[in-house]
């Protein structure tokens, strides 16, 4: 998992990740119980106050959670939903672009249903074309992700459902 340490509503839900140092406040805060801790241990200068770190914690008191209808667009909500690959030539990018398959100047619209993530050579091959006119094929369809779709590819590439996996299976035992 990415670094940070995972924080679930008292119903175990899942509800974000903190970095370390909001974590210890939370725990200073008594706001958290924590379920599982890793190898990390922090001192001061002197030596004479020492704290792990935690992996897992559980809030003390629910919150409520309002989840919206919708995932809501932005360009960098099209790069998670399109796991930063390129839809005409399927590469990883480092650095990608959002490519607008029907052009904006065609009438195309900035929306999940029109967005693609694109490399640049390839967003620059296509240029103000559709992938037609540009002889290009995408790899995937565009597509508004659901929530729940979004949340699972969220969880899966931070890296905390394996984590929480794991966790719980060690309850059983």
């Amino acid at each position: 998992m990415k670094k940070g340490v995972i924080v679930l509503n008292t119903d175990y839900s899942f509800l974000n990740v903190v970095n370390w140092k909001q974590a210890i406040k939370l725990i200073v805060k008594g706001k958290v119980e924590v379920l599982e801790f890793t190898s990390r241990v922090l001192r001061n200068a002197e030596k004479t106050f020492e704290i792990i770190v935690p992996k897992i914690m559980r809030l003390v008191k629910m919150i409520r959670t309002l989840y919206k209808a919708r995932v809501p667009y932005s360009k960098r909500n099209v790069f998670i939903r399109d796991k930063f690959q390129c839809a005409y030539c399927y590469q990883k990018i480092g650095k990608p672009t959002l490519d607008h398959v029907i052009p904006s100047s065609k009438g195309g619209k900035t929306d999940f249903d029109n967005a693609v993530t694109a490399c640049r050579p390839c967003n620059a091959k296509k240029g103000n074309r559709s992938p037609r006119e540009a002889g290009m094929f995408m790899k995937y369809q565009p597509y508004q992700p659901t929530v729940m779709e979004f949340l699972q590819i969220r969880l899966r590439d931070l890296g905390v459902k394996d984590v929480l996996d794991e966790y719980f299976e060690s309850c059983k035992t």
